[in-house]
């Protein structure tokens, strides 16, 4: 899910009259065409890749330009079914991995510590790239993925040709965390409190799949999806270290929970609040409110930049709009 803060500045009446056209905001009418043309990819991939033998989808041709899709929470691989299969048919060499804690990605080691925190994801992204030898690649991610792809851009700008962020500006300053939000947004985030206490742990180990399908339905309350949709997802959730990796995730952002000490400089590099250099288009959507217009990160692009609103859509973006997601990847790959 997205970040507090930005939350916190959608409610805020200052971003919620900040003008369209600081921003180039463009406004996208939702998909004519319903979302769930394709149900799978083709036979999942593993590699070891830093700490994780990572599982991932894979399609287009092995010598085309590389395009990464990252998920986010709590969903999967499949927010980019239609995704992926679209750029491939353009020529693209379409990467989209389980993030560390979901599906088919597991650690190599017991001994690993089951860290959620933003630059150890994103450092598997660049373990995965060393390994399969991609020096460069286009980007596209919502919610975590969309926070690790910014992250990603902030501390390894010369390994993102392009990136295309749901939401914007999601790198975390956990010291800004520690401020309280109007009561309004704070009940937007009662997962992230409820995952903070030993009662949580044992709800969402115990009832993750109705967890997550009540997630997915606040938000994304226009997105009829089906159970088959939900369900090919939910297989994600049953990896042995998907809770710890949530849980630590939302602690550590609230700073209820350390990081590794080997990530101790990338993070003070974020908590700076980086501007971003490679060419980007941000999507908003339904989710992102008063925020939705991109105002209150508008300054943290300092290359090429486009905005774009999608009316009628929900926080999955790219499994709910595909087409407006594939445009955008391959529109920012011309920048």
């Amino acid at each position: 899910m997205i970040s507090r803060r930005m939350f916190s500045q959608a409610v805020a009446a200052g971003v919620a009259t900040a003008s369209l056209a600081a921003c180039s905001a463009r406004t996208a009418a939702a998909p004519a065409v319903p979302a769930g043309g394709h149900t799978s990819f083709g036979p999942l991939k593993q590699v070891r890749a830093g700490v994780l033998n990572i599982g991932y989808a894979e399609a287009g041709p092995a010598d085309g330009p590389v395009v990464i899709l990252l998920h986010g929470w709590p969903y999967d691989i499949h927010s980019y079914v239609d995704v992926a299969p679209a750029l491939a048919k353009d020529g693209y060499r379409v990467i989209v991995p389980y993030l560390r804690g979901y599906g088919t990605t597991a650690f190599l080691s017991g001994g690993t510590v089951r860290n959620g925190q933003q630059s150890a994801v994103a450092s598997d992204i660049i373990a995965l790239m060393d390994a399969l030898k991609i020096p460069r690649a286009v980007f596209g991610g919502f919610d975590w993925g969309s926070r690790t792809v910014a992250v990603l851009a902030a501390l390894w700008p010369e390994r993102v040709k392009a990136q295309v962020l749901v939401s914007g500006y999601l790198i975390t300053n956990v010291k800004a965390q520690q401020q309280p939000l109007p009561p309004a947004a704070e009940l937007g985030w009662w997962y992230q409190y409820y995952f903070a206490t030993e009662r949580g742990v044992l709800g969402y180990t115990r009832n993750r799949d109705e967890f997550n399908r009540l997630i997915w339905k606040t938000v994304s309350p226009a997105w009829h999806f089906d159970d088959a949709a939900y369900q090919r997802t939910a297989q994600s959730f049953a990896n042995p270290d998907h809770v710890a990796i949530v849980v630590h995730n939302y602690r550590w952002r609230l700073g209820l929970a350390d990081g590794e000490p080997q990530y101790g400089k990338l993070e003070e590099k974020l908590f700076a609040g980086p501007v971003l250099t490679p060419p980007t288009i941000t999507l908003a959507s339904d989710f992102d409110g008063a925020a939705a217009n991109g105002a209150a990160y508008r300054a943290k692009f300092s290359g090429r930049y486009d905005h774009r609103v999608l009316n009628g859509i929900g926080h999955n973006v790219p499994q709910e709009a595909p087409a407006e997601f594939a445009q955008a990847i391959r529109d920012v790959d011309r920048f």
